[in-house]
């Protein structure tokens, strides 16, 4: 197993770095959104859908929504997906109560367009946007510090739950995470937060409120590993799918990034720092 996964990050890793840091942003739209076509493909078998075409067409319908929305302004359809993470936060809170209401295959369908719409959205944003904070101003390092949000969340959790995680975050939905790793790993994006404020050149107040917007995402980080988890519980599946070997799907991979990476764009848009790219 261990070998597998070798082989798949070595060979995926040079891919996902070219699409994603060297392709110009029609490249990286038309990159990105090819992963989200795949991972709608996945969230179909999730929400219910079995049947091939059926799964194929809901991937094209995502596809089809995310073309429509190329070229329309990000912030309110950001604001939209916090909206849905709130909803989110509450749907992993309360299960197994209140399965019913959310049950039929058309509501599962439905958060799977709010899941990974904003997410790509969110992402273009980030590529696009006119960015500037303090001394700087690129883009693609931009992109790379919300990944790192996640990432080092993720670290800092699995060490943090390892040595001291003993009380369960959502036993119902995830049984393996626990408070101390959510603490662990927020306490890991602060570190990460405060060391690249000041590579930036950060002002105190500018580097206090990169570390606000950097907890709030990496909150939410855990919350979209929840929520993907919460739905393959319900599916009785264990992985998004087989398309990676050694590492289960696409969503299995970018469960976090779904929540970070809207709720990063929409909270640096609201502090100045990102500005919508002017339409030609």
């Amino acid at each position: 197993m261990l070998r597998t996964r070798i082989i798949t990050a070595l060979i995926l890793a040079p891919i996902a770095i070219g699409g994603i840091f060297f392709l110009p942003p029609l490249g990286f739209a038309l990159f990105t959104g090819a992963i989200i076509t795949v991972g709608a493909w996945e969230w179909a078998n999730m929400a219910g859908i079995t049947h091939p075409l059926g799964r194929v067409g809901y991937a094209l319908a995502l596809a089809a929504i995310l073309f429509a929305l190329f070229l329309t302004p990000p912030v309110p359809i950001l604001a939209v997906a916090l909206l849905w993470w709130v909803l989110a936060l509450v749907m992993v809170v309360l299960y197994p109560r209140g399965r019913r209401t959310w049950r039929p295959v058309a509501f599962k369908a439905l958060f799977g367009v709010l899941v990974l719409v904003p997410a790509w959205v969110g992402l273009n944003h980030l590529r696009s946007g006119d960015f500037q904070l303090a001394e700087t101003g690129n883009n693609l390092l931009l992109i790379l510090y919300t990944f790192c949000i996640v990432w080092v969340a993720d670290i800092g959790a699995y060490f943090a739950g390892r040595a001291f995680g003993r009380a369960k975050l959502a036993p119902r939905v995830s049984p393996g995470k626990s408070w101390a790793g959510v603490w662990g790993g927020l306490a890991a994006v602060a570190l990460l937060a405060i060391l690249v404020a000041w590579a930036a050149g950060c002002s105190p107040a500018q580097a206090l409120w990169l570390t606000a917007v950097s907890l709030v995402a990496g909150a939410f980080s855990v919350l979209g590993d929840l929520i993907e988890s919460l739905f393959k519980r319900v599916r009785g599946i264990k992985d998004s799918s087989g398309l990676l070997p050694g590492h289960g799907g696409i969503m299995d991979r970018v469960d976090s990034l779904t929540a970070a990476i809207p709720i990063f764009a929409l909270g640096i848009t609201l502090m100045g720092w990102l500005e919508p790219a002017v339409l030609s």
